[in-house]
C-alpha cells in the first residue's frame, strides 16, 4: 500500500490523537479508556485512518505517521502538531 500517500488534510484531530496513542503502544481498549470513548469507536477510527492513509496495519500506519511528521516519538522526528497545540 502507498506509504507515499500524504492525506494529512483528510485526518481529523481525533484521528491524529488515535495515531499518537497507537504509536505510544496503546491497545484499542487502552485508547478507548484514555479518550473516554467506546472500543468500537476506536476500531472505527482506526479503520478509517488505515483507509485514508492507505496503510495495511498499525505498523505501516506508524511508519506513515513518522514519514509525514504526524507524530513525535521520544523527541525524535518531532512535528509541528505539538507546537500547534501549544499556540
Amino acid at each position: 500500500m502507498g506509504a507515499d500517500y500524504h492525506s494529512a488534510d483528510l485526518l481529523s484531530e481525533r484521528e491524529l490523537q488515535v495515531i499518537e496513542l497507537i504509536a505510544a503502544g496503546l491497545t484499542n481498549q487502552d485508547i478507548a479508556e484514555r479518550l473516554e470513548i467506546s472500543k468500537r469507536t476506536v476500531d472505527n477510527h482506526i479503520s478509517n485512518i488505515l483507509s485514508k492513509t492507505r496503510t495495511a496495519n498499525r505498523v505501516a500506519l506508524v511508519r506513515w505517521a513518522l514519514q509525514w511528521g504526524k507524530i513525535c516519538l521520544d523527541q525524535v522526528n518531532c512535528c509541528t502538531l505539538i507546537d500547534d497545540k501549544i499556540a
